[in-house]
């Protein structure tokens, strides 16, 4: 297989498998491994049938509790004046850790096998020969009539009994990861008022789940409501609450034609929307889905410990077998050395190492999804830590995007109705803010079908019509040979004649300065780089104390001053238009806004929800701080098993605290984790 990606926080696998490759065959064999192929409806039946056939036992909580009064009675006897002389028993000891001896070979036994037999030996493998050989160092005792000189049957039970609960708390605390992701599934399904009418056109109202509706359905939205669905406002003015999406909890105001998301709240106010988008395509399973691949990424960090992981089973049974023959030899006796060996085992267990790096990836994503940051993969995540350089686009980035129409002139050849009409007529057809102000301002129903239209990057747009007339929409490059006056924003010529300019008016974002000022206070150097003129470029970079200004750049030289950049320090682009899109792909991490095009959303690492300028900061503080939890998780993990092995090496520590040691150690990380949730990032 290929591309293998585990998300360790969900437990899901996804990887591209090979075309001949005989179906069957691949989910056997990954049933095999414990795993459900969930697009196998007969695997996932047979799995559901057998969970249920097989509930009991069926997961670690439920495993530690039926372990736990066996070990329990086993213990009692080490508890210093308390003398129970029927539990000194060696039989009664053995069939009081069998029945813990057969539950835990079910599972780390099984686990182990296959492990060894896919040549991939886990943690499980240093279990399973722990606890046989203190179970089957006692049995033999009890059958050769020695059992006064072996018997260990506590110290087996004690080992599968603790490693269980460690497990669970491992679960429990990763299932603590997800919390914030899980909010964001949980609202998924809800009950919507969909809005039908009879054969008399009479409006009828009725409740239906918000998997139920199609494109195009009508519902009907309350205070109180939550937002079943991505839709759009047909009728009405409301508040609504995006915090879900943008962690914003101040309600944004919504009219007619406005978009709102599925599992925002209507804070006040009544709406009819369309529906406008279902299942995967929505706004919520986007963030979901990305959320959920971005955790099965392996950040850099996180293939340097694979790669010690790899190898480090095979060096504690290394070590372990070393530590028993070397302490059989000085200690002149088996018994001590023996648990000297097994507590080796049992204290080197490396779940510690696989769980350092996914916890805090899982929280910091979560966080981020929780803010209104999406990050498409780990990776981009970690790369933060080092960023040395900002760049950021002018229209829709550093400014509003919402343009209002200020000035326009026709020159005498055109009348205002077909100049109006023939701008509409381009523009409607560009993606560009500039362009749907215009086409807001001078909407229209008798527009120009185009024999042929165009966008040409870093231009504008370009038509044909039927009489083969050639018509550009575009910037002042498209305008150089016919005027010197480059203080406009669109030029319109016709057959290569100038036959009209539009100027629009744009405002800076509120929280641009704020962003900027923070990037400078973290030592990053700020630059602009835009296809705009460079006059107001400047004067936009002198307002927000931006320190380089690139201007009026085309898509290739953009892209060329990233490549640049980023090859010579890390580097970030802040951008969200169809010229972007290279430059983002291009950079060391490409950041685009939400509202952006579509292709500059697909070409960023990242993307900042609803106007989410404000968020950079926190996306760098969430980047670097989950970093910084990565390296105190790994930091811990090594250091533990470094001191830890010998310590139990020579003795200092029975298999018995090993094993509890060993589970709590996973615990510390998680909870090192979780801090992030809380954790002040900017």
């Amino acid at each position: 297989m290929q591309n293998v990606k585990v998300n360790f926080a969900t437990g899901d696998v996804i990887f591209d498998a090979a075309t001949d490759f005989e179906k069957s065959r691949l989910t056997h064999g990954i049933a095999d491994l414990g795993y459900t192929v969930i697009n196998d409806e007969n695997a996932v039946s047979q799995k559901r049938s057998e969970a249920k056939r097989n509930a009991f036992l069926s997961t670690h909580l439920q495993r530690f509790l039926f372990c736990l009064p066996f070990t329990a009675l086993l213990m009692l006897h080490m508890i210093p004046g308390l003398h129970i002389h029927w539990l000194m028993n060696h039989w009664v000891q053995l069939a009081l850790a069998t029945p813990v001896y057969i539950v835990g070979m079910s599972f780390f036994g099984r686990s182990a096998l296959k492990s060894i037999r896919n040549r991939m030996p886990n943690m499980n493998v240093l279990i399973a020969i722990g606890s046989t050989a203190a179970f089957f160092y006692s049995l033999y005792g009890s059958l050769t009539g020695q059992a006064h000189q072996f018997m260990f049957y506590e110290t087996a039970a004690t080992i599968i009994t603790l490693v269980f609960m460690g497990n669970y708390l491992e679960d429990a605390a990763i299932a603590s990861t997800q919390r914030e992701l899980k909010k964001l599934v949980k609202s998924q399904k809800v009950m919507a008022t969909m809005i039908a009418f009879d054969d008399k056109y009479q409006e009828q109202l009725f409740q239906v789940e918000n998997t139920q509706l199609r494109v195009g359905d009508l519902i009907l939205l309350k205070s109180g409501d939550q937002v079943p669905i991505d839709s759009k406002i047909l009728w009405g003015d409301v508040q609504v609450n995006e915090a879900i999406i943008t962690g914003e909890s101040i309600p944004v105001h919504k009219k007619s034609k406005d978009s709102l998301i599925g599992g925002s709240i209507i804070a006040e106010g009544t709406a009819k929307a369309q529906v406008t988008a279902v299942g995967d395509d929505t706004i919520l399973s986007g963030i979901i889905t990305m959320v959920t691949k971005a955790q099965g990424e392996k950040p850099p960090m996180q293939q340097l410990a694979d790669k010690i992981s790899a190898v480090f089973i095979p060096i504690v049974l290394i070590i372990a077998t070393v530590a028993l023959i070397a302490n059989w030899i000085i200690l002149k006796d088996f018994t001590p050395a023996l648990l000297r060996s097994i507590a080796v085992l049992v204290i080197a267990c490396p779940c510690a190492m696989g769980l350092a790096t996914p916890a805090a990836i899982a929280v910091g994503l979560s966080r981020a999804a929780k803010t209104g940051i999406l990050f498409r993969n780990a990776t981009s995540l970690e790369l933060f830590k080092n960023i040395k350089k900002a760049v950021f686009d002018k229209t829709g980035t550093l400014t509003t995007g919402k343009f209002e129409l200020s000035n326009y002139k026709i020159f005498e050849s055109e009348t205002e109705t077909h100049f109006k009409n023939l701008v509409y007529s381009i523009e409607k057809h560009s993606n560009h803010p500039i362009a749907k102000c215009i086409t807001e301002a001078w909407k229209r129903k008798d527009f120009i079908r185009w024999k042929k239209i165009e966008e040409i990057k870093g231009l504008g747009m370009q038509a044909k019509d039927n009489e083969g007339n050639i018509y550009i929409a575009g910037s002042f490059k498209a305008a150089a040979a016919h005027t010197q006056d480059d203080t406009h924003n669109v030029y319109i010529l016709k057959n290569q004649q100038l036959i009209g300019w539009i100027d629009v008016k744009d405002e800076i974002r509120p929280e641009a300065k704020g962003v900027i000022d923070y990037l400078h206070s973290k030592k990053i150097e700020t630059i602009l780089l835009s296809g705009d003129r460079y006059a107001k470029c400047k004067q936009l970079a002198d307002t927000l104390g931006i320190d380089t200004v690139l201007a009026e750049q085309t898509p290739e030289e953009k892209l060329q001053h990233i490549e640049q950049l980023a090859t010579n320090n890390p580097t970030i682009m802040v951008g969200d238009g169809i010229n972007d899109a290279p430059a983002l792909a291009k950079a060391t991490i490409g950041i685009s806004m939400s509202e952006a095009s579509q292709i500059a959303v697909q070409s960023a690492q990242v993307v900042l929800m609803n106007h989410g300028l404000k968020n950079l900061p926190t996306a760098l503080g969430l980047g670097k701080h989950t970093h910084l939890t990565i390296k105190q998780n790994l930091f811990w993990a090594f250091a533990y098993n470094i001191v830890a092995i010998p310590v139990a090496a020579f003795g200092f520590l029975t298999p018995t605290f090993g094993a509890l040691i060993m589970g709590l150690s996973d615990v510390v990380l998680a909870i090192n984790s979780v801090r992030l949730f809380v954790k002040k990032v900017v």
